[in-house]
C-alpha cells in the first residue's frame, strides 16, 4: 500500500506495461494454468512440481515489477485518519488505543480498568466490508456471471478490497491504508524459507495454496484481456499484480470473519475494522453480531488493565493453519495438532472388507489428529488402527453382525481391547509410523530446541522452527504414549 500522495477527487493514470511485456505475462498466466491443472505430485516430485509453478509466478512478477503498489509504508501516519473515519462512522473506540508490541507488531491497548465481559468495541455494518458490500457495488453483475466468483465468496472479497484499494475516492480508503503492506502468510515465503518447513505436513500445504493462489491470479488475469469484464473493475486492469493480489488474499485471510447477511439468512465472509487489530490467545470467542442494532459487537474476553494489550481468540485453529492464513504460530496453542494422514491401501487384500467394517463403524478415512498432553490418540484415530490391524476372520464376523452402534461405540473404547494381539498391532503400527515421520525432518528435536534459544534470525525462520518444534513434541509425546501401551501389553 503506500501514503497517497494524491489530492481529494483527483486520480492520475497508474503506469502501465509496454504490448511486449503484457503479452509476455499473458503466456506465463496460460502456462501457470497449464501447469496448475493437476495437484502438485506427492513425494519425491512435490518439491520439483512445486519450483515449476514457483519459477513461472516469479518470471510474472518480474514483468510486474514496476507496477507495484504495495510498497512498505508507515502505518502509524495512517491512524489518525483512520480512527476519525471510525469516529465519524459511530465507533466509540474510547476504551481501546493502537499500540506496537514487540512480537506482536500492531495491536489494541486498553486506555482504562476493562472487566471480563465489558462491551469493547462496536462496529456497525456500514463499515463492514463484506461480500454484501461487495455485490451492491460496481462489481455486482461481475460476481453473478463469473464462476469463480460465484462459487467463491472468498474471493469475491479479496477481488472486493484490491479494486477499492485502486480507487482513491473510496469509502474504504482509510480503513485499507491502516492495513499492513505485507504479511507473514506462506504465500511470501521465499524457497529458503519454505525449505524450513521441510518433514512437516505444513509444507505440503503451503505449497497446495501456493498453486491454488497462483491459479486463481492467473485465470483472473487472462479474464482482463475481455474488455468486457475489464469494464466492470477498470482500475484494476493495468494495476493487477500478482503482489497485489497476494497482498489482498493475505489481507482477507489474516482478518476473515462472518457476519450475518441482513435477512438473517446467510453468513456472509466479511472484514471487520479495527476489531481485526486484535491479537490471539487462548480464551474464548467474545464476539457476536447483534442483528437489532446491526452491529458487530466484542467483549472482553478476560480482564484487562490500563495499558495492557487486549486480546481475543481466534478459535480452535492448530498452529498448521494460523501459520499458512493468518501468519503465526502461537507456541501455548492449545488446538495445536498434527494431522496423521492415514488411508487403507487399494493393495492390501483386505481392503474391500476393512473400508466396509469403517464405514460400519462410522469412522472417517480423514487426516487424524495428534495431540499434545496425556492422550494424543484420539478416539476416532483409535477406532481406525483397530479396524486396520484386524485378520480376515473378525473383520466378517463383525460385518455379519451388523451392529453399526455396538460397533462405533466399543472400537472407540480405549478399554474394550478387539484382543491382545490386534491391541498389540495397534501400538507397534503406530511406534512405527511416528519414528518415521519423526526422520522425515532434517533436524531432530534436540537440536530445535536449542536453535530456538538462539537470537531470532527473522520473523518467518522463527515461525517455522516454533511450528516444527510444537510438531515434533507432539510426535515425540505420542510415541512414548503408544510404546507405554505396548509395555501394558507385555
Amino acid at each position: 500500500m503506500g501514503k497517497s500522495n494524491k489530492k481529494s477527487g483527483q486520480t492520475t493514470k497508474p503506469p502501465s506495461l509496454d504490448r511486449p511485456t503484457k503479452k509476455e505475462i499473458l503466456e506465463l498466466c496460460n502456462q501457470l494454468l497449464e501447469k496448475c491443472i493437476e495437484p502438485i505430485s506427492s513425494g519425491a516430485r512435490e518439491w520439483d512440481d512445486f519450483l515449476e509453478i514457483y519459477n513461472l509466478v516469479e518470471n510474472i512478477r518480474d514483468c510486474q515489477k514496476n507496477l507495484s503498489s504495495t510498497e512498505d509504508h508507515d502505518r502509524a501516519e495512517e491512524w489518525p485518519p483512520f480512527l476519525k473515519w471510525l469516529k465519524d462512522n459511530g465507533v466509540d473506540h474510547s476504551l481501546i488505543a493502537i499500540e506496537e508490541f514487540p512480537g506482536y507488531g500492531y495491536g489494541l491497548k486498553a486506555t482504562a480498568d476493562i472487566k471480563k465481559d465489558d462491551l469493547l468495541l462496536s462496529i456497525p455494518r456500514k463499515i463492514i466490508m463484506s461480500v454484501e458490500s461487495a455485490r451492491n457495488s460496481q462489481m455486482g453483475p461481475l460476481i453473478e456471471e463469473d464462476q469463480i466468483l460465484r462459487a467463491m465468496p472468498n474471493v469475491v472479497l479479496v477481488m472486493y478490497l484490491l479494486n477499492e484499494s485502486k480507487n482513491p475516492n473510496s469509502f474504504w480508503q482509510p480503513y485499507i491504508k491502516s492495513l499492513p503492506s505485507t504479511y507473514n502468510t506462506t504465500l511470501y515465503f521465499s524457497l529458503e524459507e519454505l525449505k524450513l518447513l521441510k518433514g512437516s505436513p505444513v509444507l505440503t500445504d503451503a505449497l497446495n495454496h501456493f498453486q491454488s493462489i497462483a491459479r486463481q491470479y492467473a485465470y483472473f488475469y487472462k479474464r482482463f484481456q475481455n474488455n468486457h469484464f475489464a469494464s466492470k473493475v477498470p482500475l484494476l486492469r493495468d494495476g493487477f499484480t500478482y503482489d497485489s493480489y497476494r497482498w489482498a488474499v493475505s489481507s482477507v485471510t489474516t482478518r476473515l470473519n462472518q457476519v450475518p447477511s441482513p435477512d438473517g439468512k446467510q453468513m456472509l465472509y466479511a472484514l471487520i475494522p479495527l476489531w481485526d487489530m486484535c491479537n490471539h490467545r487462548n480464551g474464548k470467542l467474545s464476539t457476536d453480531f447483534d442483528v437489532a442494532k446491526n452491529c458487530s459487537e466484542c467483549y472482553a474476553m478476560d480482564d484487562f488493565k490500563q495499558d495492557e494489550q487486549i486480546f481475543i481468540f481466534y478459535g480452535s485453529r492448530p498452529n498448521s493453519q494460523l501459520l499458512l492464513h493468518n501468519g503465526f504460530v502461537y507456541p501455548d496453542n492449545l488446538f495445536d495438532c498434527y494431522d496423521l494422514k492415514l488411508g487403507v491401501s487399494r493393495s492390501d487384500p483386505l481392503f474391500s472388507l476393512k473400508t466396509k467394517v469403517l464405514a460400519l463403524a462410522l469412522i472417517p478415512v480423514i487426516p487424524f489428529q495428534l495431540r499434545p498432553g496425556p492422550q494424543p490418540v484420539t478416539s476416532d484415530l483409535l477406532a481406525y488402527l483397530r479396524v486396520t490391524c484386524m485378520d480376515e476372520p473378525k473383520l466378517k464376523e463383525l460385518l455379519e453382525a451388523g451392529d453399526s452402534e455396538h460397533l462405533s461405540l466399543s472400537l472407540r473404547n480405549e478399554d474394550d481391547l478387539v484382543s491382545a494381539e490386534n491391541e498389540l498391532k495397534v501400538w507397534n503400527f503406530l511406534c512405527a509410523r511416528v519414528e518415521l515421520l519423526l526422520r522425515f525432518y532434517p533436524t531432530s528435536l534436540h537440536a530445535d530446541l536449542v536453535q530456538i534459544e538462539l537470537p531470532e534470525s527473522n520473523d518467518r525462520n522463527y515461525m517455522s522452527l516454533q511450528l516444527v518444534l510444537g510438531e515434533k513434541k507432539i510426535l515425540d509425546n505420542t510415541l512414548m504414549y503408544a510404546m507405554s501401551k505396548k509395555l501394558s501389553l507385555s
